[in-house]
């Protein structure tokens, strides 16, 4: 079905059923909401409660964070593909009411984390305290101690290592003053408290009649005064500070228990974060309604198929007026895809690249036969596609898997599938391992397998090949361009534009393969007669929206010149087919190889098991990711680029855009 026809919906409903009928709407997920562009309405100022919803569910994800840091969840593998857990109405409303409990219980849990983030950081600041002062611990006087009634004291270090003698050089003797008979005698004692290479803590004791010239002295040495001051010794201080340390790990181990004892609380924050952030999407949906006195106006887009039964919903359980029309041409009408259940697993990949104009048609249709077809010519080996069938179709069938997801997974069980074709037709199953048991554990010579050809035995065939599959993907695109033109009224347009590029491909590829192998002589003839008549095709009819003569000719060899470079350089980029499906069975064959190197077969089984199951899971990942995308270059660039143009905005409903939970109630779009 490709794009679906969009409706401009307008209903108009009593202002005091509007968060009903929001809700109602929420939960349906089908309407996009646009914002009142009528300037007589009014709008409801709803940042307020907007920013309590925000914070609210802010305060519940930091609280889940720190849940998840201190008590992991322990979840299987397989949890990734379980999906949001479903949950009934009737439980959503039972839940909600025990909101104010489970944001208590949230604060409680933040609470907890700062007291260990603050305890951390206490016990590092208390730590490098006891490091600075472990060089103090001999110092018997406080640290604060500044002398006594007679003396003076200074606690510090100096630059280096230096002796008591060598520091009392330079402070101890100097001239008595006072007395004025000259004698010297000593006024300071020095006391090395420790010492190192960098530099030297001491005590020092002065009379206090020489405090301040033993000061200056010491200024001169770039003394540096102790910084802790406290009126204890070091030895005092690093006791107390390490019972400091002592005690806030207690606290700390108490926080993180009573945060590992709510780790049943988890579920409850999940659907507390689920529920703000619908609260707050609800009103931020309130916010884009019309108001008048007693009713409001909703604006919005609805895929038509949607129309009815959403009418017929809204309309049995409130008083509400409902109408449905046609957009505007100029309306930047949002985009919404449905393909069938062969296409619609590559709708991602359009999705990737940019969702459809207004002017183009859905590329999902168009691309999905050949995405799997090359996907599986580059992984191209039967085994690698049996584990990718076993492996997509056992999540399937097993697991609960959300949209998006299984679509993904759809798409590589189809691209499994392709691949075991593409393996069986080149022969390779898990490279040549079955020619390989066949000679070293039976002694049997077993030839090709393959269905078709080996492409190790002959690339020149399998190279041709690719360049034919991807001449037709070019003028696949060509010709939905053609059709493009031809809907839209420029008949002899399209026929002009796309034809001579027909003709010209078509003849130039029977000589151009010639080259590599031999061609009939009647299809090297037919295609000169093609290339020709392509050639003086486009020449005459490329330059032709040109008034003047010379621009028609111009315009026409330039045309020329584009179609060759551009359609050559578009060709040989299919050549990547060959090379990563030769990569594929190439290192498979090498990983075969190197487990059947022992002579002793019982050591040559047991290497071969062991390389087989870590060489070729390797391989398949390495080989898996190289094919997806190169087939999603080729779609990207090679057959995108010949219609389609993309930028269209897609389509975003108003909806229940939870993580962990979702309704189990049936929607109207199911």
């Amino acid at each position: 079905m490709a794009k679906l026809r969009m409706k401009k919906l307008e209903l108009i409903a009593p202002l005091t059923d509007s968060k009903k009928i929001i809700e109602f709407i929420q939960r349906q997920g089908v309407v996009e909401i646009c914002e009142n562009s009528d300037t007589e309405l009014e709008t409801a100022n709803v940042t307020a409660v907007m920013g309590e919803f925000e914070r609210f569910r802010s305060t519940a994800s930091s609280a889940l964070d720190i849940l998840n840091r201190y008590a992991p969840e322990k979840k299987p593998v397989t949890d990734m593909f379980g999906g949001r857990t479903e949950i009934e109405k009737h439980d959503f409303g039972d839940k909600a009411a025990q909101l104010e409990k489970i944001m208590n219980g949230a604060a409680d849990i933040i609470r907890n984390s700062r007291i260990i983030s603050d305890a951390q950081a206490e016990t590092v600041q208390l730590t490098l305290k006891n490091d600075l002062l472990q060089p103090w611990i001999n110092l018997d006087v406080p640290l604060n101690f500044k002398g006594t009634a007679k003396t003076s004291a200074f606690i510090g270090s100096l630059s280096g290592q230096l002796t008591a003698d060598e520091i009392e050089a330079n402070l101890n003797y100097t001239s008595d003053s006072a007395s004025g008979n000259g004698n010297l005698f000593k006024a300071c004692a020095v006391e090395i408290v420790s010492s190192s290479k960098e530099q030297t803590n001491v005590f020092i004791l002065c009379s206090k009649e020489m405090s301040a010239e033993t000061e200056e002295k010491l200024r001169k040495m770039s003394f540096v005064p102790i910084s802790e001051t406290p009126p204890v010794t070091a030895s005092e201080l690093i006791q107390k500070n390490s019972r400091r340390i002592t005690e806030l790990m207690k606290q700390s181990e108490e926080a993180e228990k009573n945060i590992i004892s709510m780790n049943t609380f988890r579920e409850q924050l999940e659907f507390a974060i689920d529920f703000l952030s619908m609260r707050t999407e609800k009103y931020a949906a309130l916010s884009k309604l019309g108001i008048t006195g007693t009713t409001f106006v909703l604006n919005g887009y609805i895929p038509e198929k949607y129309c009815e039964s959403l009418k017929k919903s809204v309309e049995k359980k409130y008083t509400v007026i409902i109408t449905f029309n046609d957009p505007d041409e100029d309306e930047d009408v949002p985009v919404l895809l449905e393909n069938g259940k062969f296409s619609a697993p590559v709708e991602g990949i359009t999705r990737m690249y940019a969702m459809p104009s207004k002017g183009d048609v859905d590329p999902t249709p168009v691309m999905a036969f050949f995405y799997y077809l090359f996907f599986g010519m580059m992984l191209s080996d039967a085994g690698y596609g049996v584990l990718m069938v076993i492996g997509t179709s056992i999540v399937l069938s097993k697991f609960r898997l959300e949209d998006n997801m299984r679509k993904t997974m759809v798409m590589f069980r189809n691209c499994g599938i392709s691949t075991i074709f593409w393996g069986a037709m080149f022969g390779s199953w898990f490279g040549d391992i079955v020619q390989i048991i066949g000679r070293e554990f039976f002694g049997k010579e077993i030839g090709s397998i393959a269905l078709w050809f080996q492409p190790l035995d002959d690339p020149i065939k399998l190279l041709l090949f690719s360049f034919g599959l991807g001449i037709l993907h070019l003028f696949l695109g060509v010709g939905v361009s053609f059709k493009m033109e031809w809907d839209d009224g420029h008949k002899l347009g399209a026929f002009l534009d796309t034809v001579p590029i027909y003709l010209t491909i078509t003849g130039v590829a029977p000589l151009a393969a010639s080259i590599l192998t031999e061609v009939p002589q009647i299809l090297k003839t037919a295609g000169m007669y093609m290339m020709i008549a392509g050639i003086i095709l486009l020449i005459l009819t490329a330059g032709r929206s040109s008034k003047s003569i010379f621009g028609k000719l111009f315009g026409g060899l330039y045309a020329l010149y584009n179609t060759a470079t551009g359609y050559l350089g578009d060709i040989l980029s299919y050549s990547r087919l060959l090379a990563l499906g030769l990569a594929t069975g190439s290192i498979a064959s090498v990983i075969n190889l190197i487990g059947t190197m022992p002579e002793n077969k019982i050591v040559k089984l047991i290497l071969l098991i062991v390389v087989f199951i870590v060489g070729h899971t390797a391989n398949l990942a390495i080989n898996l990711l190289g094919a997806y995308v190169h087939t999603d270059r080729l779609q990207f660039v090679e057959l995108f680029g010949k219609f389609y143009t993309g930028g269209g905005r897609e389509f975003t409903p108003f909806g229940v855009n939870t993580k962990y939970i979702k309704f189990k109630e049936e929607k109207i779009n199911e």
